[in-house]
Parts: structure tokens; C-alpha cells; sequence
């Protein structure tokens, strides 16, 4: 933050702010010390709802916001973990069916419980489903 201030990158310092403030936010709402994996779900949570507000700028015609929020995703990203590549994802997405044995729809709740821990903001969690319901719905 202070490379921020130092810099006079507005951008970015607002967007540390904001994600400081969310990790407050969830600490007095919880009462406890946010552990890395609930950081981690705070910028996921914070990349999606840029995401879903620049759509929504692209679809307003206002192009001044929309890139706002796409250099706002770029600077959170910069703190999430590596995203997995194609490959990846669907060796860890095989490791975890074979891992809880699933075998039908009824497990896709345990599949996705044991990618949570493994793909933890590396990998888009709709995709995943997709690609797990997907490998499911054909056995």
C-alpha cells in the first residue's frame, strides 16, 4: 500500500483499501482471524463481483468504468495463486473423483468439497462444476 501511495497509483491503492477492508469486515463479522484460505475467498469473491460489474458496464455502453473494474480484477489477481492450467485442472479433477469414489450425480457435493481444498483460487469454481457434473451425468 505505501509503494501505492509512494507511486501515486490511485488504482491500485484504492484497490488495496477495498480488499483490507473486506478482510476487516469479515474479522469483526466472524469475531476471528482471517486465516489464508478465507483471504483467498475474499478475492475470489472480490474478482467476481468486478467481473459481473464490468459485464454489466460493456453492456451500459460505459467503457470508462468497465476498465475500472478490469484493472481492479488485474491488480487482485496479482495476490491469487497461480490458476491451473487445462491439464491440471482435470488431472486434480480426476484425482478427486477417484479420491471419494464418485460414481453418480449424489456424489458431485464430495467431489466438489475435496476440489475446494486443492483448487482453492487457482481454478473458477462454475467451471469446475460444469466439468464435474459433465464427467458425472456420463458414468
Amino acid at each position: 500500500m505505501k509503494a501505492a501511495m509512494r507511486a501515486g497509483d490511485k488504482v491500485q491503492l484504492v484497490t488495496i483499501r477495498m480488499l483490507l477492508a473486506a478482510i476487516t469486515q469479515r474479522e469483526v463479522d466472524e469475531r476471528t482471524a482471517t486465516t489464508d484460505t478465507a483471504v483467498l475467498q475474499i478475492l475470489e469473491k472480490l474478482v467476481k463481483q468486478r467481473r459481473e460489474s464490468a459485464t454489466q458496464f460493456a453492456a451500459g455502453n460505459r467503457p470508462d468504468l468497465e476498465a475500472k473494474e478490469l484493472a481492479e480484477i488485474a491488480l487482485l489477481q496479482a495476490y491469487l495463486p497461480a490458476a491451473l492450467s487445462p491439464v491440471e485442472l482435470e488431472a486434480v479433477i480426476d484425482e478427486a473423483m477417484v479420491a471419494t469414489g464418485a460414481s453418480s450425480m449424489k456424489d458431485m457435493g464430495k467431489v466438489m468439497a475435496a476440489l475446494r481444498e486443492k483448487a482453492q483460487g487457482r481454478a473458477d469454481f462454475a467451471t469446475i462444476g460444469e466439468r464435474v457434473k459433465a464427467r458425472l451425468s456420463a458414468k
